[in-house]
């Protein structure tokens, strides 16, 4: 017997570095449409299109919802699924083609149509978008499922979100990277010459990310890897309040992630950031880029604690912990934000001027607690996707079934039926002071901006890490219990692999 079928006998099943780094590139992937759909969509349609700003933004909403309501139907497709291209690499392929077709279409074509046509632009807008939704759930869906299929070795998932993380920075980082240079050379986001370039480029990126996401779990896509008895599961859709009933940590989990989501979509949003550094602080170009790397640079300490914290006391220790040093440090900043004045020098954010390097004591202190609890925050970003994995850790330990389709698209349902109220609440709270088209860098100051970036900037996330916190504390797989059932599942996979019947491992083995 080979020693990599030990391995899998024995339950412990661990990744080559090289799979480790791969694999989340498929987050970074459709984090990619992240930023160029979810983040700019509103914009486009309202300012290229001249589609209502209420409609835009509450469009977001309800395609997050449709988004959400076709996570389980994919999930389940998914736990079926198990052809000569594996379980999950189908789904990478044909997400990322839809989505890619669906954007060109979107944003390069519906342009074309004359103002004349006004009711075709709102049902392309609508139609291309619905589009998008489908290509989106079946590529996303495989990073929380196929991480269970990567490695289960308690020393080895931690790592997952340090790559998971470059991964999203590889699309997401490198989107928010070039959209200001695009901006800048092109023309700006309100602007049809800017989407042809943007989008293109974005499409080519997740083409990338996408085949070295594949080559990383290529060799993992395999029945072998499949639960504590490598069957395939027939669970109906219906059977998914049961399984929330019954999986107690899922639930928890769910909550802290969508929250968190929510808290990252919101605060993240482009609107938000063009009313902080363009409208409030008036240099957009000179902080929106700096101000990102910063919080990039300040997240690399913390990714080293984290992972130590995950390895030596669980990923829930390393949650509660970071979570909470974010939120303390925005207590500062959000106090920052309150001291700001218009036209004050003094209480105004400056690190780039006409002469180089232009700092002052309100930008240094609001760089400190900001890039600590932005660096603190991010670092723990992620970790709720191999939080998953142990969730269905747990649900093979529990019922004796292997669905990592279905558990992954629990996680994401919640997820992005609370993430879709972002573009709707930015929308509502520009529209409540009286702007009727959604700000971009240029838009001059309008009185009510300052609240809302205080309210959507710190209040949204500290709400959120708030119920993170209080969700945690209930969640029971701790490193140690996670350890218990990594045995137990351990010893019924090898009694099923020596002929016993799942039901005997399963009363046996307890």
């Amino acid at each position: 017997m080979s020693k990599e079928q030990n391995i899998v006998d024995s339950g412990l099943n661990r990744a080559k570095m090289y799979q480790l780094a791969l694999f989340p590139m498929n987050n970074g992937a459709t984090n990619v449409y992240f930023v160029l759909i979810l983040s700019y969509v509103a914009t486009f349609g309202n300012t290229v299109l001249s589609i209502a700003t209420l409609f835009a933004t509450s469009m977001i909403t309800v395609m997050r919802v449709f988004d959400a309501i076709t996570d389980p139907i994919i999930g389940a497709m998914m736990d079926r699924t198990n052809g000569k291209f594996g379980k999950f690499r189908p789904y990478m392929v044909i997400g990322n083609i839809i989505m890619a077709l669906s954007a060109i279409a979107l944003y390069i074509f519906t342009p074309m149509v004359p103002e004349s046509k006004q009711w075709l632009r709102y049902v392309l807008f609508v139609g291309l978008y619905a589009i998008w939704v489908i290509g989106y759930t079946f590529q996303t869906s495989v990073t929380r499922s196929a991480q269970s299929v990567l490695t289960n070795d308690p020393k080895q998932r931690p790592l997952f979100t340090i790559f998971n993380t470059v991964g999203s920075m590889a699309g997401m980082g490198l989107m928010q990277v070039l959209a200001p240079m695009i901006r800048s050379n092109v023309g700006d986001y309100n602007t049809p010459e800017f989407y042809r370039v943007f989008a293109p480029l974005g499409i080519v990126i997740s083409i990338i990310l996408t085949i070295l996401a594949i080559i990383g779990i290529w060799e993992k896509d395999n029945s072998k890897y499949f639960g504590i008895g490598g069957t395939q599961e027939n669970t109906k859709i219906s059977e998914y309040i049961e399984i929330i009933k019954a999986n107690k940590p899922m639930q928890r989990l769910m909550v802290a992630g969508g929250t968190c989501k929510l808290a990252l979509s919101v605060a993240t949003n482009m609107t938000v950031l063009c009313m902080l550094y363009g409208c409030m602080m008036g240099n957009y170009d000179g902080l929106y880029l700096p101000m990102m790397v910063l919080g990039y640079v300040f997240s690399v300490p913390f990714f080293v604690l984290s992972v130590n914290t995950s390895q030596k006391k669980g990923q829930k220790a390393s949650l509660q912990r970071y979570v909470a040093v974010a939120l303390a440090c925005y207590v500062v900043v959000i106090a920052l934000l309150f001291m700001w004045q218009p036209g004050n020098p003094a209480l105004n954010l400056s690190i780039l001027g006409e002469n180089g390097l232009s700092l002052n004591l309100y930008t240094i202190v609001f760089i400190l607690f900001f890039g600590l609890g932005y660096g603190a925050y991010y670092a723990t970003a992620d970790m709720p996707i191999p939080m998953v994995a142990d969730c269905a850790d747990y649900e093979t330990y529990r019922s004796g079934k292997y669905i990592p389709g279905i558990m992954g698209t629990l996680f994401s349902l919640v997820d992005k039926l609370v993430s879709s109220l972002a573009a709707t609440v930015v929308g509502v709270a520009v529209t409540i002071i009286g702007l009727e088209n959604l700000p971009v860098a240029e838009t001059p100051y309008a009185a009510g901006m300052n609240w809302v970036v205080i309210a959507l900037f710190c209040g949204v996330p500290m709400i959120a890490w708030t119920i993170t916190l209080l969700a945690m504390r209930g969640y029971e797989l701790s490193g140690e219990r996670m350890k218990e059932i990594q045995e137990i599942n351990a010893k019924r996979k090898e009694a099923i692999a020596n002929g016993m019947t799942m039901e005997e491992a399963m009363a046996k083995y307890k």
